[in-house]
């Protein structure tokens, strides 16, 4: 009779990340941060100490292993992203490691990452020994067919990190799944690699963002396997370089993106676990930054529980984290306490505001918005400076070009680029990457006021002012520019793909999904400047030149109306208003001099209210 194999309990796995999904190295660049605060002193060197034995748990395989289950990984076939699953090898784990079928840099790295060996490696730890002989057999295949360094290949070096630790979650499943307290003779292979996977990631550390903070902890995880305390004191030491850096005293992330300022806000929050699973003391600074940062997430969250689309960030939802700010802005209101601030200025270059929290409307109905600023574009940044996104009434009123991902092509070219922002563009000359000024701000209890100026481009100098309204709701923007050389001035509003937009005079356009309970007004007021013909004009799904599209995700591109405000000359002078409204909303308005201001008188679906502008370009409400 037939004895049954024991089922084991299998190996812990922590939980996923909201990690982005795609590579984000870009060929023949250093992805290399160098740390530019001074270390956080409180993060303890191992060097020299005797340390305390600890555990370091499997980390997991961050999605990229949901499509390749046990069955084809039998098979050697691998399946990610959008595409079709592809046999990899002859089906007895021996891979072509050059492969990339559908020459997709994302697809190369995940395949290199090994991760893809999630789910069998998971069945290995509870006792499934094909599984087990398999996930075993292609991961010492790769180790066979890439020697140590692996330089040569960007792929297999950019997911060093990432192997390193689905190595020790094969280390760890191999024991638990043959109940054995040292790993066997015959896998005694896995150990020589992870020692080769410390040098590299020794020898080569990104620095101050995620790859170094990936790196740092893939790197402690090597030493707390093996019990290096060098591995733990490099490791250590190069976390505390890097903290000070990567969130910044206010909270903010260097990375110029929201989402994967997200992402650092766990992976920062894995790190301590991982330092004090494994009798290493993470001090507090650690803990205090991702404090800061939890508040600076809850308010670059949007009314609909999304960030604000900044940067390279795909459209995604802000994690509800118990007992921070963000359990109340994650949950949309459900959960927690509202955060103690609705509006934050941040020197890396944030404005976040809304109308509030849900205390006196639904949490959906308020109205949020960002504004970018501040240092020139580096990292994943885009050159989205000056420019503005914006909800109301439930909806996307004003969004960002989205990401597209890394492959280098015409897409990723413009959706970096300033024409995939709502803000004053000057095509005809390069963009200089420019740092831009917050000059001046008012905040009060039923306004905002900032204004923001910079040089796009060699001889140009531009300005922008932004009034934001709370009841009624709507954004104005004046934006204003001179040139020394005759340039096209074009104030870009992007507006939600499920819109149609449509001109129905020089100053007036809608934006409106058929159906909806909410349209949008944009029109602009002649100030200082009148407005030519084709002052306002429809880009939409152009592919020469590319205008008029939204990214939501890397592998989404969605045709999506943009209005342009179109000037041409050595000056410009733009005054826009934004004003969501129901269906059957209206505005009107009229400008009027009072003295040296130009007031304008509007009536924003029967409430009324003004604004005015002083000679220095200063915006103010009236009433």
């Amino acid at each position: 009779m037939a004895v049954a194999k024991p089922v084991r309990p299998g190996i812990a796995v922590l939980p996923d990340l909201p990690e982005v999904e795609v590579a984000q190295f870009e060929p023949g660049e250093s992805n290399v941060v160098p740390p530019v605060m001074p270390p956080a002193a409180d993060v303890k060197s191992l060097a020299g100490k005797a340390t305390a034995t600890g555990t370091y748990t499997c980390t997991g395989f961050s999605t990229v292993d949901d499509k390749t289950s046990v069955a084809m990984l039998k098979a050697d076939k691998f399946a990610w992203g959008p595409y079709p699953a592809y046999k990899v090898g002859n089906g007895s784990g021996n891979i072509n490691w050059r492969l990339n079928p559908y020459k997709n840099r994302s697809w190369y790295m995940w395949f290199h990452s090994l991760r893809w060996l999630g789910q069998g490696i998971v069945a290995a730890g509870k006792g499934d020994t094909t599984a087990m002989a398999r996930v075993a057999a292609i991961s010492k295949d790769w180790v066979a067919d890439n020697p140590y360094s692996w330089t040569a290949d960007v792929g297999a070096n950019e997911s060093t990190m990432h192997r390193t630790n689905v190595l020790i979650c094969l280390r760890q499943a191999i024991m638990a799944g043959l109940g054995v307290t040292a790993l066997p003779a015959a896998y005694k292979w896995i150990d020589v690699a992870l020692v080769n996977h410390a040098r590299f990631l020794t020898a080569n550390w990104s620095g101050a963002w995620n790859h170094g903070t990936d790196e740092s902890i893939a790197l402690f995880g090597v030493g707390c396997t093996l019990n290096r305390n060098d591995y733990k004191a490099t490791a250590q030491n190069r976390l505390a370089a890097g903290i000070t850096t990567a969130i910044d005293s206010q909270g903010s992330s260097n990375e110029q993106s929201t989402a994967y300022a997200q992402f650092n806000y766990y992976l920062w929050g894995r790190a301590v676990t991982a330092l004090t699973a494994c009798g290493a003391n993470p001090g507090t600074t650690i803990t205090a930054r991702r404090k800061l940062m939890a508040g600076w997430l809850a308010l670059a969250t949007n009314s609909l529980g999304k960030l604000h689309q900044l940067g390279d960030s795909e459209v995604v939802a802000t994690g509800a984290d118990p007992g921070t700010p963000l359990a109340y802005a994650g949950s949309l209101g459900r959960e927690g306490t509202p955060p103690s601030r609705r509006i934050g200025a941040f020197s890396a270059g944030y404005v976040f505001g809304r109308t509030g929290w849900g205390e006196t409307r639904p949490f959906t109905q308020e109205s949020t918005y960002s504004i970018r600023y501040g240092p020139a574009r580096a990292m994943h940044g885009h050159g989205d400076h000056t420019a503005i996104t914006y909800t109301s009434h439930g909806r996307d009123i004003l969004i960002d070009g989205g990401h597209s991902g890394y492959q280098r092509d015409v897409w990723r070219t413009w959706v970096v680029s300033p024409a995939a922002a709502s803000a004053m563009t000057t095509p005809l000359a390069a963009d200089t990457r420019p740092v831009t000024k917050l000059t001046r701000s008012v905040i009060n209890p039923t306004s905002e006021f900032y204004e923001f100026a910079d040089v796009p481009g060699a001889g140009i100098s531009r300005h922008r002012g932004v009034l934001v309204l709370k009841n009624p709701d709507l954004i104005v923007a004046l934006d204003w520019a001179s040139a020394t050389k005759a340039q096209q001035f074009q104030t870009l509003w992007h507006l939600p793909s499920d819109q149609k937009a449509t001109v129905y005079s020089r100053t007036t356009a809608i934006g409106m999904k058929p159906g909806d309970t909410t349209r949008t007004i944009l029109f602009q007021v002649p100030y200082r400047q009148p407005l030519p013909r084709g002052a306002i004009l429809v880009k939409q799904g152009q592919t020469n030149p590319i205008q008029g599209w939204h990214y939501p995700n890397i592998f989404t591109r969605k045709s999506a109306p943009t209005l342009m405000f179109a000037r041409s000359g050595t000056r410009a002078s733009i005054l826009s208003v934004i004003a969501p409204v129901r269906a059957t909303g209206s505005v009107q308005y009229k400008g009027r001099w009072s003295g040296t201001t130009y007031v304008v008188d509007l009536v924003v679906a029967g409430v009324k209210t003004s604004f005015g502008i002083t000679p220095a370009g200063s915006l103010y409400r009236v009433r």
